[in-house]
């Protein structure tokens, strides 16, 4: 059995965990993942079950997921999280008597089950654990142990089919960007919490592999290809943000609308960098506007450029249109992001595309592309891209050929401070020839 492909370097880890959130937040209760009981990952833990401590070449899984989760897997880490010295400064800030007993900070930093979902082994403090992926275990978890049990018997008892890419997505977006109830506001974020950024396929690898991908995974579960992985993360992550726009979580009471959903760099960067240019912004925007986020937007420009290159006219002018839809009113937000989800609508058949070699070699050419130019002059955008370009690398399989120009990518956005439109583009123009 082969494990899943290779993880980030360390230093790359380490990098990534600051750009996702040096928090890691857990999953929300998406429809299916609280169904039935959770019964605690003590449930799971024991030496018969997922607590080996070596993997076992003998059975289709590994069966010390549990070992992996609980040392490796930051996820293991999420609640305790809270009981750090900055998480308790970000509670107060909140008027939070304590993180750790507060439904805004447990929704993403534990399986937050309902009371009466919760199985007599389930501990809160366990954090982000088996069944918050997985969904409650109180039908399958016995079954599932047996000789003859089926994947789809798992799926139709209640296992959560995170296999499938597009479920996949949506359950990690439930803390990784948000539901219509939960959502790293401004004022969370004022308060201390870091910044989130999210790319699927990027997570994905960087996450300690818990599974082992041979012919005996893709025969029970499907194979999974990167490339299919990315575009769906990407899809959706736009679907789910313009979708959360509609929501009161945007159209909350107040002067202001939600300022999470604008781009953070629009205001927080050195005043004497200046990172503005009427190109990037779009039409009508003035200098010194907040602008909405923009960077998935971007990177399906990128993806229609490849594949669809007529669309990408239209898209463009629709991105623009959200853009200043964000500077008049809520009405209008709401109909501009409508209009983007309408065009969004027959791209999902993007995610189910068989892609070659040849097909994700060009889609990372155009991706290089759009880092040597302009397009990708804001920070979050250019975060995207650079993900973008290592994931697909991976899936190419030349990611150790390509790391000098990777380093160079990750070098130029690992700061978003120092972060300079100008010398990201021209990092990326040097790195442009090899990809």
């Amino acid at each position: 059995m082969g494990r899943r492909r290779g993880a980030f370097s360390k230093t790359r880890a380490l990098w990534l965990m600051v750009a996702l959130g040096a928090s890691v937040p857990a999953l929300a209760l998406e429809p299916g993942i609280a169904d039935y009981k959770h019964m605690g990952v003590a449930s799971c833990a024991t030496s018969v079950c997922h607590g080996k401590l070596a993997p076992q070449s003998d059975k289709d899984v590994a069966l010390n997921e549990y070992r992996i989760w609980q040392q490796e897997d930051r996820h293991a880490q999420a609640y305790r999280t809270l009981e750090l010295p900055e998480s308790r400064r970000i509670a107060a800030n909140l008027g939070l008597p304590n993180a750790t007993a507060a439904k805004i900070c447990l929704d993403c930093h534990a399986d937050n089950v309902p009371s009466d979902k919760r199985g007599p082994k389930f501990q809160i403090s366990d954090g982000v654990g088996c069944e918050a992926c997985h969904g409650g275990s109180e039908k399958w978890l016995e079954s599932h142990a047996a000789e003859n049990a089926t994947h789809k018997d798992n799926l139709a008892r209640g296992m959560y089919p995170t296999e499938q890419p597009l479920r996949r997505v949506q359950v990690c977006l439930g803390c990784h960007l948000g539901t219509k109830d939960q959502f790293a506001t401004h004022a969370i974020m004022g308060a201390g919490h870091p910044r989130l950024s999210f790319e699927l396929e990027a997570y994905t690898t960087n996450q300690p592999a818990h599974f082992i991908v041979d012919e005996d995974y893709d025969r029970r579960k499907g194979k999974i290809e990167g490339m299919n992985l990315w575009v769906t993360g990407q899809l959706e992550t736009t679907r789910r943000y313009l979708s959360l726009l509609q929501t009161n979580m945007f159209h909350g009471g107040g002067m202001f609308p939600e300022l999470a959903f604008y781009d953070c760099h629009s205001c927080h960067h050195p005043m004497d960098k200046i990172r503005w240019n009427s190109a990037r912004a779009g039409a009508g925007i003035k200098p010194g506007s907040v602008r909405l986020q923009t960077q998935n937007l971007i990177v399906l420009q990128a993806l229609m450029d490849t594949f669809e290159p007529t669309a990408t006219k239209q898209l463009a002018e629709l991105t623009n249109a959200l853009i200043r839809a964000g500077q008049r009113d809520r009405a209008a937000v709401n109909e501009a992001a409508k209009a983007l989800l309408n065009w969004l609508a027959p791209r999902d058949a993007l995610a189910r595309k068989q892609y070659s070699s040849a097909d994700v070699i060009k889609m990372r050419k155009t991706l290089a592309r759009y880092a040597a130019s302009d397009k990708a002059g804001d920070y979050a955008a250019a975060e995207q891209i650079v993900l973008g370009l290592e994931s697909l690398s991976y899936t190419i399989g030349d990611r150790a050929s390509k790391k000098a120009a990777l380093d160079a990518l990750y070098n130029a956005v690992k700061n978003d401070n120092t972060f300079s439109p100008q010398q990201f583009a021209a990092a990326a123009a040097n790195a442009q020839r090899s990809f």
